[in-house]
């Protein structure tokens, strides 16, 4: 394909080609039919997609945007993939660290052995914006707080995998992953019929199965809902896309009423017990009576109810905690101290505010690193050192003086790069990763993930609400395609 003629691979770690230019062997046979293919026919099926996604509305929300805040979701056509043995790898990380992450908040919310043993300080913990003291000897099922979570991953300069950080609240791109493979499918069907690639269709039953798994004891055919905040929530899309997938209804918080410290959602048919929540609120606004006076989205005695043990939350309270910043960087320790194991994904290098020797080195090395703040996301919050002003570089000096333990910095990692299609051919972008792990009766990764694309030219920022866009990932069943 011509379009590939003047590609320039950079230097950086590219997902298609190899150092010398060689085409990596997993990538063959797609190469191979994009080599069919002119740059006319290639747009031809990227507009068809994009007129895809907006029929169907596959949209995410921009808040603060004078332009409109509703948008489509930028889609690129050319696949990723993952060879097997690669994606063993990702697998194993991602299984050993759901499952110390998992220890270390039943610890922290029970008898709290890794703080008293110094591994992880008190003050890291305590001081976390999202940990809920309040909640400490409650018991949740099957001691599992994330169900669902979301791990970003990136690559460096040398292909190796680090994990950037955990979303173990309410992470979201499932429902953009499914759609970007059935885009594929519309796309080129031939090609992947003729590939050996791990569907990710069943992450709907996966995810129901992993919810009733979480019923409360003796309750065979439990009722599941997904609770939002509603329509102008920035993933409803998704909130009632996976609804769907799941079979179950999307609710809000004014249709759900406790009695009798149980929770019922109201029906045509009257009430109705709801003994599991798929919750995609944050914990500040889920009862009014526990939480923040003024939420009008969560509902009052809620929490009771879910104390009692009627009804069960995923993801469970308290579980910010640990995808807080700072206490991310601990999450190597928590693997060796739970699991007598080494890190299969490492972290990446991590410099904490609050400890004087980091913020000495954070404070006097501003335009090297990356600063974020421990509990933004998207993209917020952040500086990007060797692109910032020298007025943004001393903002954030003032902001690490006056409030340390809200921010991390890290140096910034070469990310690796994925051909992109921009107008007539492809150009090179910086892409992460972020699979779904689900807990249920046992730890799953589906065998994919969202691989999301800076679209922006040499942008490493990947968020869509910071221009990013995203790809399908195909995982293979074999180590070439």
């Amino acid at each position: 394909m011509a379009s590939f003629d003047n590609y320039d691979r950079g230097a950086f770690f590219d997902e298609v080609f190899a150092s010398d230019g060689a085409v990596r062997p997993h990538y063959d046979n797609v190469m191979q039919s994009l080599d069919g293919m002119t740059p006319t026919d290639f747009g031809r099926r990227q507009q068809t997609a994009d007129a895809a996604f907006l029929k169907q509305g596959v949209t995410f929300t921009v808040y603060g945007d004078d332009q409109g805040t509703e948008r489509i979701f930028p889609f690129d056509l050319m696949p990723r993939i993952i060879p097997r043995a690669e994606w063993e790898h990702v697998e194993a990380g991602l299984i050993q660290r759901i499952t110390a992450l998992n220890l270390f908040l039943n610890d922290v919310y029970h008898g709290q052995q890794i703080i008293n043993d110094k591994v992880v300080p008190a003050e890291v913990v305590e001081s976390a914006s999202h940990f809920r003291p309040a909640f400490r000897g409650i018991n949740v099922p099957h001691h599992i707080y994330i169900h669902i979570c979301g791990t970003d991953l990136v690559r460096d300069d040398d292909g190796t995998y680090f994990v950037l950080e955990d979303n173990a609240r309410c992470p979201s791109g499932a429902s953009y992953m499914l759609e970007n493979r059935q885009a594929m499918k519309r796309a080129f069907p031939h090609l992947l019929q003729s590939l050996p690639v791990r569907p990710v269709d069943r992450y709907g039953a996966m995810l129901r199965n992993t919810l009733a798994h979480l019923a409360p004891p003796g309750v065979a055919d439990p009722v599941i809902v997904v609770l939002t905040p509603g329509v102008y929530n920035s993933a409803y899309f998704e909130h009632a896309y996976l609804a769907r997938q799941m079979g179950v209804p999307i609710v809000e918080g004014r249709d759900l009423i406790v009695r009798n410290d149980r929770v019922f959602v109201r029906t045509t048919r009257g009430l109705v017990q709801v003994h599991v929540i798929y919750r995609r609120i944050d914990d500040d606004f889920l009862d009014p009576l526990v939480f923040r006076e003024d939420s009008l989205l969560g509902v009052p005695g809620l929490v009771h109810s879910y104390r009692l043990g009627h009804v069960a939350l995923a993801n469970s309270i308290g579980t910010g905690v640990a995808d807080d910043k700072a206490v991310y960087a601990y999450v190597p320790k928590m693997i060796r101290y739970y699991l007598d194991q080494d890190p299969i994904l490492p972290n990446v290098p991590t410099y904490l505010a609050s400890e004087d020797a980091d913020r000495s080195h954070i404070l006097a090395n501003l335009d090297k690193l990356v600063v974020k703040a421990v509990n933004e996301s998207g993209g917020y919050g952040m500086l990007m050192g060797p692109h910032s002003t020298k007025e943004q570089q001393e903002e954030f000096h003032r902001r690490i003086v006056a409030n340390p333990r809200n921010y991390i910095a890290q140096p910034v990692l070469q990310l690796s790069r994925h051909p992109v299609f921009v107008d007539d051919h492809f150009e090179g972008r910086h892409i992460d990763l972020r699979p779904y792990i689900l807990y249920g009766d046992k730890v799953q990764v589906l065998p994919g993930g969202l691989t999301r694309v800076a679209l922006r030219k040499g942008s490493l920022v990947v968020n869509s609400s910071q221009g990013g866009g995203s790809k399908d990932t195909w995982v293979l069943w074999n180590d070439e395609a």
